[in-house]
């Protein structure tokens, strides 16, 4: 220690002597040096130790909140990492569930119009040859523990859902035009005949909760085409096609003649068909019986509504078959061959009218063989979805 240090430490620290007046007395209470520097000493070392343990307690009090955010921190990652693991299983969940629910759209509308959902594998196509494969790219699952390959296989069912409903357009547009060919054949108007069945459409609005199949290109593209095709086929099957009767000669032709019990000009609305009293009369094509009885020239008369604006007459009746109201068959008995009314003999008067207005029944009766038969397609679709239809109903 130096003789400065100890010059100024004995200063400081000089015998000091105290002096206490109790009563008249004085008394002194002498402190030295060394007693002065011991207590200095130990009120050091106490603020020391105090100032340790306070330094100790704020590092210590530190180090646990840093450690506590640390944790903090980690449980946040932990409750992302698991937040996204949610919300991909929920996403993976719900494009599952909205592919369920196209694909039951697509059923539904296939089966609505053909009476199953059986159609033609090559139609669907094959399935994608990377399917059920692992590629570098497409690693079962990464750190998160989300299975990439699972939605890029629901993508791939929605693509094949989609092309699917795409092929079957383009074939449904093909047989729709065979359709419409058919009723051209018949001298008929395709757009006229497939507008009358879809005015005769109704019914309260009830939007469909399966799917959002209005917003999806692909099913309201199938939708339309379906509906088209369902218009055009519905009034090929309402077109007469059979003979009203199997008698084969024709008396008289539909348009000019000279009337038989005058001689003059006179337009002849149909066809007569000869043959023996009591014959019986067959409906040209299914449909309701719209009228039983007599017409002025007509005698008995029995009228067949086919739906379309198509109608068939059948005159001169000698007896009726059937009631008004009543739904008949293609073939089914209607009547029989008579000569009531204006009439020269036993004889059918066949007619065809369009909303109204008489057709020459000819172009019925002379249907090619082709067109018959894109007409019987239609009907095995329409009694395939009554069938199906009826079964429905027997469970329910």
């Amino acid at each position: 220690m130096s003789a400065q240090l100890k010059e100024r430490m004995a200063k400081i620290f000089a015998d000091k002597e105290v002096y206490f007046r109790t009563q008249g007395r004085v008394t002194f209470v002498r402190i030295s040096s060394t007693v002065q520097i011991v207590i200095a000493s130990l009120v050091v070392a106490l603020l020391g130790a105090w100032l340790i343990g306070t330094l100790s307690m704020l590092y210590d009090q530190a180090t646990v909140a840093q450690d506590r955010a640390a944790i903090d921190a980690k449980a946040k990652s932990v409750a992302a990492e698991a937040s996204k693991v949610k919300a991909y299983k929920r996403s993976v969940s719900d494009i599952a569930a909205d592919l369920s629910r196209r694909q039951d759209a697509l059923d539904d509308m296939v089966r609505s119009q053909f009476g199953t959902t059986s159609i033609d594998p090559n139609v669907v196509g094959a399935p994608d040859e990377q399917t059920g494969k692992q590629t570098d790219a497409t690693k079962t699952s990464d750190a998160t523990g989300k299975d990439v390959l699972g939605i890029r296989k629901l993508r791939g069912v929605e693509a094949r859902q989609t092309l699917f409903a795409k092929k079957l357009v383009s074939l449904i547009d093909e047989r729709a035009a065979r359709a419409e060919a058919a009723i051209r054949s018949f001298g008929l108007n395709p757009k006229q005949i497939a507008g009358t069945a879809a005015a005769q459409q109704g019914g309260p609005f009830i939007p469909w909760a399966k799917t959002d199949a209005p917003h999806d290109e692909a099913l309201a593209d199938l939708a339309n085409a379906l509906s088209r095709l369902d218009a055009l086929e519905r009034g090929l099957v309402s077109i007469p096609s059979g003979r009203p009767t199997a008698a084969p000669m024709q008396t008289s032709s539909y348009g000019y003649r000279r009337d038989p019990f005058n001689g003059r000009a006179a337009f002849h609305a149909g066809i007569d068909f000869r043959g023996r009293y009591g014959q019986p009369i067959l409906a040209a094509s299914a449909g309701r019986i719209s009228y039983v009885g007599r017409r002025q020239g007509y005698g008995k008369v029995v009228e067949i509504d086919h739906g379309h604006g198509i109608m068939t007459r059948y005159a001169h009746l000698s007896g009726f078959a059937v009631r008004p109201g009543q739904a008949v068959t293609r073939g089914a008995t209607v009547g029989r061959m008579g000569s009531t009314g204006r009439s020269t003999g036993t004889h059918l008067h066949f007619e065809v009218r369009l909303n109204g207005n008489a057709i020459n029944p000819r172009r019925f009766l002379e249907v090619k063989e082709d067109v018959l038969k894109v007409q019987q397609i239609a009907k095995q679709r329409f009694a395939r979805v009554g069938a199906k239809a009826v079964k429905a109903d027997e469970r329910g």
